[in-house]
């Protein structure tokens, strides 16, 4: 069997699945990858066969999507050349994990596809939702990616196609420890914008994950991490808590290991919004703005005491023969 798999890369959570998905994969036969986007800093141990621009996201300075830099930075004619040129027809079964490019090159060429990660989730209507729904995040969700069948992955089975998260083995095979150190994850935040909150803390340890690190260093209470997989497992699995985003992937392992979350949606970015909701759901704390008084609410955070439910790692060989069994049918 042939196998396309498109990878939409705004953001690292996507790499990481496709990285722990390929040895699975490859038991089913020859697998292609494309990758549209280009926010990604992990390291890409992968067989990428295609690549695009495609639609990248970019940040203002603390804690937002700058809609005014996607937009300028988004090729219409590029985009329609590169759908045009994959050769989809050679493939067997398409898999698309969410991204806009194999979508437009499967209608073009008259292809069928399957979506299948976290933004498949929200074709259901039983997906939670923030408070204020956002017509356009709609949109956005249900349209940048359209494909005939949907296998979404989420927190919770909150309707019948979708399934639990994919976490790598690193991850379910670790014993997870409590170092009692702080793992901070949060690209869309430049360095001074929550450095001197973490430094009024100095009886706390921070590992910070930065895009602009480049090697390992410690100032004061804050270990500096560049963007490394290896290291960021190690923080997590021994951590006490994480303050991160309002991804998917990330808190879904901090869910899985047990350990404390702060979750930090990016402002003006619809599906964090709607991730944050289900997180609430699951009694995990959510800071929508960063102001002075954040140093505060991390001591807060830090010692409160919150059961959070430890959620089930996906069974990826029956993830799969479902996929496939989906797809053909």
């Amino acid at each position: 069997m042939k196998i396309f798999y498109a990878i939409q890369a705004t953001g690292n959570g996507h790499i990481s699945r496709a990285i722990q998905l390929y040895p699975y994969l490859q038991k089913f036969g020859e697998v292609d990858f494309f990758m549209s986007g280009n926010n990604a800093s992990l390291e890409v141990n992968l067989p990428i066969k295609f690549k695009s621009d495609g639609c990248s996201l970019h940040y203002s300075k603390c804690g937002g999507l700058n809609y005014w830099d996607i937009a300028k930075n988004i090729k219409p004619k590029q985009i329609y050349k590169d759908a045009n040129s994959l050769p989809m027809k050679n493939y067997d079964v398409i898999i698309n994990d969410f991204d806009s490019i194999t979508s437009l090159a499967c209608k073009l060429q008259k292809v069928h596809s399957i979506q299948f990660g976290h933004q498949a989730s929200f074709i259901s209507p039983l997906t939670p939702r923030p408070e204020k729904k956002s017509l356009m995040g709609e949109m956005i969700l249900k349209h940048y990616a359209p494909s005939p069948k949907h296998i979404g992955l989420h927190f919770d089975k909150y309707d019948s196609f979708i399934l639990p998260p994919i976490i790598k083995d690193e991850i379910v095979n670790a014993v997870p420890k409590n170092k009692g150190h702080i793992t901070v994850y949060l690209p869309s935040f430049q360095k001074d914008c929550l450095e001197e909150a973490f430094n009024k803390l100095p009886n706390f340890t921070f590992h910070w994950f930065l895009n602009d690190i480049k090697t390992k260093h410690t100032i004061k209470n804050v270990t500096y991490f560049p963007v490394n997989q290896e290291y960021f497992n190690k923080s997590l699995i021994n951590c006490e808590g994480i303050i991160t985003g309002g991804g998917f992937e990330t808190p879904a392992e901090a869910l899985y290991l047990g350990k404390k979350i702060l979750s930090i949606p990016i402002r003006k970015h619809y599906e964090q919004e709607c991730n944050a909701a289900a997180l609430k759901k699951l009694g995990v704390p959510v800071l929508y703005d960063v102001a002075d008084d954040f140093y505060l609410i991390i001591e807060n955070w830090f010692d409160s005491h919150i059961n959070y439910p430890k959620i089930q790692a996906n069974n990826i060989p029956e993830t799969l023969q479902f996929l496939f069994d989906t797809y053909n049918s």
